[in-house]
């Protein structure tokens, strides 16, 4: 498959057109933000561990005939997957209080929580 010009540029990944128009490359970048994107970084494998985490889960979700988007993994960084709406969620999971959460519950930074949060 080969992959088109560049659709959509986000935090985390980037949507590249094909020559199928139902069907785009979605690549899963290294970059890492905080406090809403003001502190920016790289951490080298995100990416690859990314795609691998999200591959995982939406297999998952398929063997119990949850539809999803994903088609294949291309390789270690890059799925195709169909052009959907997005229904923008975002989910984050914590076993250490950081961020805003520390504000908004009243726990110092770096507590380990005795259950994950969602």
């Amino acid at each position: 498959m080969k992959k088109g010009k560049k659709l959509y540029e986000g935090k985390a990944k980037i949507i590249y057109a094909t020559e199928d128009k139902n069907l785009v490359i979605q690549y899963f970048k290294d970059d890492a933000t905080a406090f809403n994107n003001q502190k920016k970084s790289t951490i080298e494998g995100k990416g690859v561990l990314n795609n691998r985490i999200s591959e995982h889960i939406l297999l998952n979700l398929s063997e119990i005939g949850i539809k999803n988007h994903l088609v294949k993994r291309l390789n270690m960084r890059e799925q195709v997957i169909k052009l959907v709406e997005i229904i923008p969620i975002e989910f984050i999971t914590r076993n250490i209080a950081t961020g805003s959460i520390t504000k908004r519950l009243g726990i110092e930074d770096g507590t380990v929580l005795k259950k994950t949060i969602n």
